[in-house]
């Protein structure tokens, strides 16, 4: 279990700069329907080579159900809106997750009412993050539109997300993580073809730092995080799991600084310190729910 929140916590976070330098040179929905169709069908070849049983029709529906709230609506929405809002303020955006997690669980029928611990942390949370993407208010130039298809993106990701803890899923473990992806790098792929990007594309403008970040946004991005994400939603409470999201853009913040030259001031280490006491607050707080 720790070596899955780590790969959450800390791959999901380099993801920020390496879908920033593949997306530099690669077309945005183009490249992240490569990513997770590739993903996909290498987990789902090597795992029905391993003698999975083949998956029935009811468990490719539940995979096209989840495939397109989470990496479509999510991941998909999340790397077009790079090119219209700060990262900053998308990441501040996206950290919203764990708030549409504790309020989805809290209004479906016979839902749980959050606890005081829990609620505190998820407040907790948005403040760290307010502080740490968004110095003195100066959040570049404002794009209503993309900002609030963000945070559609993000509750279309914690709805996706508690989905997958209750639907039919194929026998074999893991099959179906890869039949999600298989089904959302289709649909993203043909998003990108509907919307020209195949035709303003050369493979001659394509740089090697974009091709070894889309290589690693595959196999450690998909494969390794998104993996562990799913075997965590089956394992412990879905608010215990967002807490990636709160964690990821410090985790950013870092590698930018460690491998980027980026700042790093003691606003961002307080920032920090804010959002580990965040993740503390909702283990606590879901621990004490049972």
């Amino acid at each position: 279990m720790l070596l899955a929140f780590a790969a959450v916590y800390v791959i999901w976070g380099s993801t920020y700069l390496a879908i920033r330098f593949a997306i530099d040179t690669l077309p945005p929905f183009l490249m992240v329907g490569t990513r997770f169709f590739a993903a996909g069908g290498i987990m789902y070849v090597w795992l029905r080579a391993r003698g999975a049983e083949a998956p029935k029709a009811v468990h490719w529906r539940s995979a096209a159900i989840i495939g397109t709230l989470m990496p479509v609506l999510g991941t998909g929405v999340v790397v077009w809106a790079e090119e219209k809002v700060p990262s900053g303020i998308a990441a501040l955006l996206v950290a919203i997750v764990p708030l549409w997690m504790v309020l989805l669980q809290w209004w479906r029928p016979h839902g749980k009412r959050p606890n005081a611990w829990v609620m505190a942390g998820v407040a907790l949370g948005l403040c760290g993050l307010y502080l740490l993407v968004n110095p003195g208010g100066d959040t570049g130039q404002a794009n209503v539109f993309a900002e609030g298809i963000l945070l559609l993106a993000a509750l279309s990701w914690a709805t996706g997300s508690l989905y997958s803890k209750r639907a039919p899923q194929a026998k074999a473990k893991f099959l179906g993580t890869g039949m999600e992806m298989i089904v959302a790098g289709a649909l993203l792929i043909t998003a990108g073809l509907v919307t020209g990007e195949a035709s303003r594309f050369t493979l001659g403008a394509a740089s090697m730092k974009s091709w070894l970040s889309l290589l690693y946004l595959i196999t450690f991005g998909s494969i390794v995080a998104y993996t562990a994400y799913v075997w965590l939603l089956t394992t412990v409470s879905a608010t215990l799991v967002s807490t990636y999201a709160f964690v990821n853009p410090v985790v950013a913040v870092f590698l930018g600084w460690a491998f980027a030259g980026e700042p790093l001031n003691a606003r961002m280490l307080v920032a920090a310190a804010i959002i580990v006491g965040a993740v503390a607050l909702i283990t606590i707080g879901r621990k004490d729910d049972g």
